[in-house]
């Protein structure tokens, strides 16, 4: 369950911290909503899950348990779906990773067998195989999430990789996922690793903030040793090169303010963005140094979503299939535009509908810090040529939330659900099975009892209609009425 159809927008349940017991009521519209569009009938057999994500996980763990306290102790009183205790928890950013991972390729249909020649398959040594030799199925595709805070990258790695050091490989652990989507827990044939890496503070708008905190304190600290006053009134600006032409922008931080104007200078930009990435010189890492495994580029395809889309479509219109030469030069275009004429295309809505002045103003330096954290945190080469940018596929806008439900549900056909194991989780459960149970037996017992009253009526009724002086009629024949008729009246 992903959305509620009021037309109030629902905050995260993390706001609740405060007052848990309230929890549970202010999600109750969505489960309503729920409930009545899933048959009646199906309420006990349809899984409920809530699952939490960085809201929650932020808080006291404390806080996290009153608050799912309340939503186990309170949902089952008022709601008959499947749901127990580990239905509800707060996932770690890897879990959201993965689910996004499956969502993506469920919807592309790279879980499928293989049934078209034509279609890009990879060779896998699938984990946990007692065989040695390795199978072909379909390539999946990787994913590419930068949010506003953070960055994601998330990808199977088919072959068994190998470590420069033991402290790598205990790395390694946390950051590869391996799981089973197929049917039965014993076929190896759907066993995937995948790697989901979250990188906080890289997302495009922190990016910005820490690039402006670094100005900010670089160029006071300048000022001081230099005695000059840089920034410091708007006739002396700091020249920043991640800002459009002739752009006039102000810094405040801690009761000061930097004046800044823009010089367009993409190239410089990524230059002056490139110490933010934090590489190290040691191989098979990405940024801030984590340990990435080797991607084969020539056999890949990786989709790219929120700010990779935004800085592609919004304003370059450029958005779909990735070509790092035309992106390169449509930003540098763009960024050595004087802002008075970016205005003006601005106002004559030659953008896309949903781009602000915020995203104008910030395109040139966050065009720069996608490319950035693509070819250098991430290490893709400049002519790679499979990344697609997307805001939705298939028309549908794919949530981690759907390969959450795929992965939290893919045994269920071959378990064996016993409802009796679920109603004893929950009290008013056997309440209600009692109460249902009763019901049934008398309901039965009534509608054979009046049929046998009914029959013998009819007996009745018959026997008055017949001759005492005629021979005994069989019972099922009535004044000549054919066998059939009368069994239908009985």
């Amino acid at each position: 369950m992903g959305g509620c159809p009021e037309t109030r927008s629902f905050k995260g349940i993390s706001e609740f911290a405060a007052s848990p017991e309230k929890v549970s009521d202010y999600i109750s519209p969505l489960l309503n909503f729920a409930a009545e569009h899933v048959p009646r009938a199906k309420h006990k057999e349809t899984p409920l899950y809530i699952l939490c994500t960085a809201g929650m996980r932020i808080l006291p763990e404390s806080q996290q348990k009153a608050i799912l306290e309340d939503l186990l102790t309170d949902i089952p009183v008022h709601f008959d779906f499947l749901f127990s205790d580990s239905h509800a928890e707060v996932i770690s950013g890897k879990q959201e990773g993965v689910y996004a991972w499956i969502g993506i390729n469920f919807v592309l249909g790279r879980f499928e067998h293989i049934e078209d020649d034509d279609e890009a398959v990879v060779e896998v040594n699938v984990p946990g195989s007692e065989s040695s030799e390795a199978i072909l199925r379909k390539r999946t595709a990787g994913i590419l999430d930068m949010g506003g805070v953070s960055t994601q990258i998330a990808y199977e790695v088919p072959k068994t990789v190998s470590f420069a050091s033991s402290q790598q490989e205990e790395v390694a652990k946390n950051l590869l996922a391996e799981f089973n989507l197929g049917c039965d827990a014993h076929q190896t044939e759907h066993v995937y690793r995948v790697y989901v890496a979250t990188f906080l503070g890289f997302g495009g708008n922190a990016a910005r903030q820490r690039y402006e905190d670094r100005i900010l304190a670089s160029t006071v600290q300048k000022n001081r040793l230099l005695g000059k006053q840089t920034g410091l009134t708007p006739e002396t600006p700091y020249l920043d090169p991640c800002l459009p032409l002739d752009i006039k922008d102000e810094i405040q931080q801690n009761g000061q303010t930097m004046f800044l104007r823009g010089t367009g200078d993409f190239d410089l930009c990524r230059e002056t963005l490139q110490p933010f990435m934090n590489k190290t010189n040691e191989t098979q890492t990405s940024l801030n140094g984590v340990y990435q495994p080797p991607i084969h580029f020539q056999n890949s395809e990786f989709y790219g979503f929120s700010e990779f889309y935004y800085c592609t479509e919004d304003v370059l219109r450029m958005g779909g299939d990735y070509n790092a030469a035309a992106f390169t030069k449509a930003a540098k275009d763009y960024c050595a535009t004087k802002w008075s004429i970016l205005r003006e295309r601005f106002d004559r809505g030659l953008y896309a509908s949903h781009a602000d002045l915020h995203r104008l103003k910030y395109q040139c330096f966050k065009s720069a810090w996608m490319f950035e954290v693509f070819h250098r945190g991430f290490s893709f080469p400049v002519n790679y040529k499979n990344l697609k940018t997307a805001l939705q596929v298939y028309d549908k806008e794919v949530q981690w939330t759907l390969g959450a439900i795929l992965y939290r549900t893919r045994f269920l056909p071959l378990r064996d659900i016993q409802q009796e194991t679920f109603r004893a989780s929950h009290a008013h459960w056997r309440g209600f099975s009692f109460v249902y149970n009763h019901y049934l037996f008398s309901g039965c017992f009534l509608v054979v009892l009046l049929s046998i009253l009914l029959y013998l009526l009819r007996l009745r009724r018959i026997h008055r209609r017949t001759p005492r002086s005629g021979s005994a009629a069989p019972l099922w024949l009535e004044e000549g009425l054919p066998a059939q008729k009368i069994a239908g009246t009985l």
